[in-house]
């Protein structure tokens, strides 16, 4: 049978089981996420050493970014930081992005967009379309570059496919975006079944998945989680940027990347699907992931062949 994956990664399968092993584990021993005070979940994320070349700014109406940047960048990556729309945090990503800016040679503006519950729908993809408007007008000024990409982690993913298609159809500026490079995204909010069959144990459990989604959706009417606005795996998915989806095989979210390359290929988009055997959420973050770098390198490649277009 032909592997879904490439061949190299077939001998770090059994480190990247017992790594899953090892973080079911300490899952297991902590409450449910669903019922644990939000400003606790967020006080449990570690923060990540800043980059001391790291800006931090406000752009529009009092947007808060985070841009890191090379002396003389080729293009720059509009960034939608994870979180489950709930946690995370723009200026909490710093190594991660400067990875981005010493192996490709691009600047990184990083949104702050509002979190949840506090902020519900449509607050997050709100502030991310303002975002890419402002970069849209002024990335030749800030970088002396208009040759820009978009990125996101898990729920960050989500917003940036969401703010590709509202580039689209409400700005007519998609092809202002020359490629996507999505992680691990959730993209059905009305559940795919990899997200119905995820089990307790694991850190995206089928309830911890319900909580993220309902404080992103508040009050807003559960027969409208197909609303492409909220769901983009139901959108038009046509006129959009060559992607790279990344996932893992034991990813409760497998499904929702799989699903949504094949219709953005079916629509005519060029797209690439990375992935990774036997691993979980957000594997390239993961200490000592056996599996991260050749992660990290994948989409490293496909950054650097959408640059020589």
């Amino acid at each position: 049978m032909e592997l879904l994956w490439d061949p190299e990664l077939e001998s770090l399968r059994p480190k990247t089981v017992e790594i899953n092993s090892a973080l079911q584990e300490i899952t297991a021993s902590l409450p449910p996420i669903s019922v644990q005070p939000i400003t606790e979940i967020r006080s449990k994320i570690p923060p990540l050493n800043e980059v001391e070349s790291a800006e931090s700014r406000t752009i529009g109406n009092s947007l808060p970014v985070r841009i890191l940047k090379p002396y003389n960048p080729i293009g720059v990556i509009l960034h939608m930081h994870g979180g489950g729309w709930v946690a995370g945090s723009h200026d909490a990503q710093d190594p991660i992005l400067q990875r981005y800016v010493d192996s490709t040679g691009l600047a990184v503006v990083s949104v702050g967009y509002p979190l949840a519950p506090e902020d519900p729908y449509p607050a997050a993809p709100d502030a991310c379309e303002a975002a890419a408007i402002w970069l849209l007008s002024n990335s030749k000024i800030e970088f002396g570059t208009e040759r820009l990409l978009i990125m996101g982690e898990s729920a960050g993913a989500h917003l940036a496919t969401v703010t590709l298609l509202r580039l689209r159809d409400k700005h007519q500026a998609v092809d202002r975006f020359i490629a996507a490079n999505l992680l691990y995204g959730v993209y059905d909010l009305s559940q795919t079944p990899s997200q119905i069959r995820a089990r307790s144990e694991e850190s995206l459990s089928k309830d911890t998945l319900d909580w993220f989604r309902d404080s992103f959706l508040g009050d807003h009417n559960p027969e409208l989680r197909r609303h492409p606005d909220i769901s983009p795996l139901y959108a038009d998915l046509r006129q959009l940027p060559p992607a790279l989806f990344s996932v893992g095989t034991a990813d409760p979210l497998l499904d929702d990347s799989l699903f949504m390359y094949e219709r953005w290929r079916t629509a005519g988009n060029d797209a690439e699907l990375a992935i990774y055997p036997d691993a979980g959420h957000g594997l390239n973050v993961i200490p000592d992931h056996p599996m991260a770098n050749y992660f990290n390198e994948r989409m490293d490649r496909f950054i650097k062949e959408q640059l020589r277009d």
